[in-house]
């Protein structure tokens, strides 16, 4: 347990940060949800636009520290080339 004033300040702030990091992971997994189940609909058009949405989420998640840039590049990747597939057939 936090005993000076400092570490407990810091135990209250590591809350906070967590509150917006959770809430900020849960919107991109939204985002990236969206489009996986436009590509599993089928309709390229919908799956295409729910990409171009979800793209700026993603990328915002990696400046705010949420998601390392890495991941959030080869996730667009992927999903990128199904939806250029699913457009394709």
């Amino acid at each position: 347990m936090a005993n000076t004033p400092q570490s407990k300040k810091r135990a209250r702030q590591t809350e906070r940060r967590t509150e917006v990091n959770k809430a900020r992971r849960s919107r991109i997994r939204t985002f990236l949800r969206k489009v996986e189940e436009a590509i599993a609909g089928g309709d390229a058009a919908v799956a295409a636009e729910a990409l171009r949405v979800a793209q700026p989420e993603l990328m915002r998640g990696v400046t705010k520290g949420v998601v390392h840039k890495n991941t959030a590049s080869r996730k667009m990747s992927r999903l990128a080339s199904r939806v250029k597939a699913l457009s394709a057939s």
